[in-house]
């Protein structure tokens, strides 16, 4: 493995953990990994193909041939599956449901380890997820773990499905939010939860620009400066 620096940002859906990555690996020019977008695709190719979100043997063949990439542009990250954009695919509420049951499969989680890891080149890495800290990369030097009380985040969530066209009900959208928090904190495997050590940022009354400053100080704090 490559003994690039890694920055793992984890936290609850809707925390905001995606904008921040992604604009803290374009401020130091690393890489950025997007480790919910792998079972988003592992969800949307699921869904094309008519597939049983049970089937752990054919969800854990989707999960190990996947085809895809991700690419900046702006302050977005598009990703491509089989060379297809499905950036806005992936963040219908169907696929995210569909990802959430996907991702409690013990095959899938392991199947995808290899796959996250390969990340890790210089100069560095941001990782973006919910085990980034606590299975993916355990020896990063900065952890962090972004969270936002439910309220906060389900209305962050509605305003961006909002701005996309999308219908959506806010406390449908919060209910929903609050199952998949329960979901993701109770599952067996790779429960959510901060890694051992991790930075917890709490973005409830805080701007995206607040949260990235004070993200990019603790990096400065424990890597670009040590």
């Amino acid at each position: 493995m490559s003994l690039a620096p890694v920055v793992t940002i984890d936290g609850p859906v809707g925390s905001g953990k995606g904008t921040i990555a992604t604009r803290l690996a374009q401020r130091l020019g690393w890489h950025f990994l997007d480790s919910g977008a792998l079972y988003r695709l592992v969800a949307l190719r699921a869904l094309s193909l008519g597939l049983d979100l049970s089937h752990e043997p054919a969800l854990r063949e989707l999960a190990l041939t996947l085809d895809c990439r991700f690419d900046f542009n702006g302050e977005d990250t598009i990703v491509w599956l089989e060379n297809e954009d499905v950036s806005r695919a992936l963040r219908r509420e169907e696929t995210s449901a569909a990802a959430s049951r996907v991702a409690s499969i013990a095959a899938v989680r392991e199947a995808l380890v290899a796959r996250q890891r390969a990340f890790q080149q210089p100069p560095g890495l941001v990782a973006d997820g919910r085990d980034m800290g606590t299975v993916i990369f355990p020896a990063a030097p900065l952890k962090l773990f972004l969270t936002a009380s439910a309220q906060a985040r389900a209305e962050r969530r509605y305003k961006q499905l909002k701005g996309k066209g999308e219908s959506v009900n806010l406390p449908r959208l919060l209910r929903d939010l609050q199952a998949r928090d329960e979901r993701d904190s109770s599952r067996a495997v790779a429960p959510l939860r901060p890694a051992t050590g991790a930075k917890i940022i709490d973005s409830t009354e805080m701007t995206v620009d607040q949260v990235l400053e004070e993200a990019y100080l603790l990096v400065e704090k424990n890597i670009l400066n040590n």
